[in-house]
């Protein structure tokens, strides 16, 4: 902890410089020397504050879940750490290394649902509706800071136990913004909440965030899914905490969530983790497949992420010929108190108030 903070101040300096870059530009923008670009089309924008880990996938999820059987409904996403440029739109048949994989794993579950991927929004919106005119809505993933397009509702999500309130600015921190910069939300969510959280804990994290008078916070959590295996569906796996061992490969930005989980549905649990959006190598699933013949159980298995299965799938002749059986564990996105509704019901208050 110590060492920590004394990193921390030494990053002090570098923070400072970085927040008056951010300061300046989103001045710019408040005072209207910058222009964010406004569509006829219903824009919801997903994001948070600090660097990844807050759930805008699973909430990104629900809300297609929400709004796709009534709707035609779009996503649009950077495709980060992809290896091609432009414009694309995902296709079932494409991996991660051409549109990413968060927007792999949208196309994948949701094939009906337009799945773009573009450095420029301002310039993707407008295609996006050149070729799909009859879409009705846009989910924009991770672009709370891209002030270049001014979307109709601003979601923000925080993590419950490493909330914006207590983080500081990049370097010494997670923060991509001032923790002022929450003001722009429209809708706070509190994510990656304890599945069991009091009424009182509500409360605290509410006086802590203080939000603006229009804003509207909710809790949510994770519910996990019957794993799978990521080259058949249909094959899944029973987990048991008193005899089944666990090898967990995690390219997320924080998996404590998901230890934390599986500490309880598994005997025991051992972890290979990389940096968020790592592309396995070779040498990496070489790696996977010495650690499982390593492990003494009679019952055994290898779990990951959805969004890490996107680019194992990279590997997969090597996984399935070397019998390497790897299972993604889905996860949805459930709100406390019974608010889910009250959630829904803003969405499409969003939707049917909106006017171009």
């Amino acid at each position: 902890m110590i060492q920590r903070t004394l990193v921390q101040i030494l990053l002090a300096p570098f923070s400072l410089l970085y927040g008056i870059g951010v300061g300046l530009r989103n001045a710019f923008y408040s005072r209207g020397l910058l222009k964010g670009v406004e569509f006829s089309v219903p824009v919801i924008s997903v994001g948070n504050l600090s660097v990844g880990g807050a759930g805008k996938t699973p909430h990104i999820e629900y809300l297609i879940r929400l709004l796709k059987d009534y709707i035609e409904v779009a996503t649009l996403s950077r495709g980060y750490r992809r290896k091609t440029k432009g414009f694309l739109t995902a296709g079932p048949g494409m991996n991660a290394e051409q549109v990413g994989d968060e927007p792999l794993q949208f196309k994948r579950k949701f094939p009906d649902v337009l799945v773009a991927v573009s450095e420029s929004r301002t310039f993707a919106i407008p295609k996006i509706l050149m070729d799909r005119p009859e879409t009705q809505a846009i989910l924009l993933d991770d672009a709370f800071q891209h002030r270049s397009v001014r979307p109709g509702l601003n979601i923000l999500l925080t993590e419950f136990s490493r909330p914006f309130t207590r983080d500081y600015l990049l370097p010494s921190g997670r923060l991509r913004e001032w923790r002022s910069a929450y003001q722009r939300a429209d809708i706070i969510v509190v994510s990656k909440c304890p599945m069991e959280l009091s009424p009182e804990q509500k409360e605290e994290m509410i006086r802590e965030i203080n939000p603006l008078p229009h804003q509207k916070i909710y809790f949510s959590y994770y519910r996990y899914g019957k794993p799978y295996y990521i080259f058949n569906p249909r094959y899944t796996l029973e987990l048991n905490p008193e005899e089944m061992d666990v090898l967990l490969i995690s390219a997320i930005a924080n998996t404590d969530y998901l230890v934390d989980y599986l500490d309880q549905q598994a005997n025991s649990v051992r972890i290979l983790e990389y940096e968020d959006h790592h592309y396995f190598t070779k040498y990496d699933v070489g790696q996977l497949k010495a650690k499982f013949e390593q492990l003494e159980s009679k019952k055994k298995a290898i779990l990951t992420t959805e969004k890490d299965a996107m680019r194992l799938e990279l590997h997969r002749q090597f996984l399935i010929e070397d019998r390497i059986p790897v299972f993604a564990i889905p996860v949805e996105v459930v709100f406390h108190f019974d608010e889910g509704a009250q959630f829904d019901q803003d969405i499409r208050d969003f939707l049917l108030n909106f006017k171009a």
